[in-house]
């Protein structure tokens, strides 16, 4: 009886000992960090980061049309959470050689915006003038969106900010865009858009003119010369364009509506 009490006690170790361990192996995975990651722990923080870039700013703005000698070009951008996600040219050259020129030129320009996240994008071979065009309106878009994004931060010192509801202190020489009345011609629509500060036209642009046929040639030609005088002139007092007779009628109309939108 004495000689058997050893071996129970051996056999009763042996058997706690294998218990124990069994028990730690089936606890350690439960503990093991790989399988944390594996199940996607660290996806939250990465999501609510990204909820709170929204302050960016989103939606859709379109930049001032830009004259060029073959015609108006007009850039419209889509911002989601303070990036470009989509460039168009709402307007571009049109009619003859213009067309083609178009067609290779404002797709190259819409996918560089995107990709460049800004104005700063290279000229297209061959469309220079576009390219210009396009640059041009492309920042007066993007700064609108900085404009209505940053809408919170106090300062306001972007000169764009004259687009909005006057939010810069400078009282009487505050800048403020206005747009004409659209004057129908025999040829087509024509309205201004100008820009005015201290009591003088500081820009004039059109926003319509007569376009096809002839009238692209005539429009390019004359529209130029238009807006440098209405801004020369600080009234609709200006001289029409030789060959342009009906063009330049439409434009003082519309130029005279403006001016009396702006108060004289």
């Amino acid at each position: 009886m004495r000689k058997s009490h050893p071996i129970r006690r051996v056999v009763l170790a042996g058997a706690a000992t294998v218990s124990g361990i069994v028990l730690l192996l089936s606890l350690k995975p439960a503990s093991d960090p790989g399988s944390a990651q594996a199940a996607g722990v660290g996806a939250p923080p990465a999501a609510s980061a990204q909820g709170g870039a929204q302050a960016a700013g989103s939606g859709t703005v379109t930049g001032e049309a830009a004259q060029t000698q073959y015609g108006a070009v007009q850039v419209r951008l889509t911002v989601s959470n303070g990036k470009i996600t989509r460039a168009e040219a709402v307007q571009a050259p049109k009619g003859g050689q213009s067309d083609q020129v178009t067609a290779n030129a404002v797709p190259k320009l819409n996918q560089a915006v995107v990709a460049a996240q800004g104005a700063d994008i290279d000229a297209v071979s061959g469309a220079t003038y576009t390219s210009a065009g396009y640059k041009e309106s492309l920042q007066s878009a993007i700064d609108k969106a900085k404009a209505a994004g940053g809408s919170s931060q106090g300062s306001g010192s972007q000169g764009s900010g004259s687009e909005g509801s006057g939010s810069q202190g400078s009282g009487a020489a505050q800048a403020k865009t206005v747009t004409g009345s659209v004057a129908q011609t025999q040829y087509g629509a024509v309205q201004v858009r100008i820009t005015v500060s201290g009591g003088k036209i500081t820009q004039a642009e059109t926003v319509q003119a007569p376009k096809g046929g002839q009238s692209d040639r005539i429009t390019a030609n004359a529209v130029p010369k238009l807006n440098q005088a209405a801004v020369t002139a600080g009234s609709a007092d200006i001289d029409a364009v030789s060959g342009a007779t009906y063009t330049s009628a439409g434009y003082k109309e519309s130029l005279q509506s403006a001016l009396d939108q702006a108060g004289g």
